[in-house]
């Protein structure tokens, strides 16, 4: 499997039609684009075909969390559709973990740890006391366990994921932004943060899909992180 460039590109949109202009707007300078719930529900798997066909790899955001049995499923249908990557939620458990893992043909798998838009007392308002760094570590430790290929979670955890897992577990952060703050993000950081802290892909949406120009949008992404010294630290994929 062929190295990727770091961004992707969440398809925050809400056409079809919105979603294969940008891809084949931004087609070469980003290789991997978000497919998340609100588009896959209103047209199916033949936007993933039809993205395919553009010639770009889709990571497929749907977050299954379900019995073991029909997640399996849900990830086999994924790898027909050819997505690169899927997620599912790491609390549904070691052994919903495992069998998706096990999937005939299926995608790089990524388990969801801690959502960015939650901070520590939202998941106190949900029983979880521990803080949320530990339950990123845990939750991060009993993916790998189980075969997942790495993690969705935020630049402030990466580093310690990639410290516990090691190199070749890849972390996928969300939340990123050029400017911090004014959304329904609490946890967010900068593309420049994500790199530094070994993240191996970013996913940035609005700041790039609401941009005058998204191709300028992503091109300025990549050149203030080669103006940056956190290129050093990037992860080799």
């Amino acid at each position: 499997m062929k190295a990727l460039k770091p961004l992707i590109v969440a398809l925050d949109v809400e056409t079809d039609k919105e979603a294969l202009a940008l891809a084949k707007r931004l087609k070469g300078e980003v290789d991997l684009f978000k497919v998340g719930p609100v588009l896959f529900l209103k047209y199916g798997g033949g936007l993933l075909r039809d993205l395919r066909q553009v010639g770009v790899e889709i990571f497929l955001d749907m977050k299954f969390h379900d019995i073991p049995s029909v997640v399996q499923k849900a990830i086999e249908r994924a790898g027909e559709w050819g997505v690169y990557s899927a997620t599912i939620h790491t609390v549904g458990g070691f052994e919903m973990m495992r069998q998706a893992a096990a999937a005939k043909n299926r995608p790089l798998l990524w388990g969801v740890t801690v959502l960015t838009s939650l901070d520590q007392s939202d998941l106190e308002q949900v029983g979880v006391t521990r803080k949320i760094d530990v339950q990123v570590e845990q939750l991060a430790q009993l993916a790998q366990q189980a075969g997942l290929n790495g993690v969705i979670a935020s630049v402030r955890e990466s580093a310690l994921v990639k410290k516990l897992c090691g190199p070749t577990f890849q972390v996928v952060t969300p939340g990123i932004r050029l400017v911090l703050g004014g959304d329904d993000q609490k946890r967010t950081q900068t593309p420049q943060d994500a790199i530094k802290a070994k993240a191996d892909f970013f996913v940035m949406g609005r700041p790039i899909i609401e941009a005058k120009d998204p191709l300028v949008a992503v091109q300025e992404v990549y050149k203030n992180l080669a103006n940056s010294d956190t290129t050093s630290s990037s992860p080799r994929r």
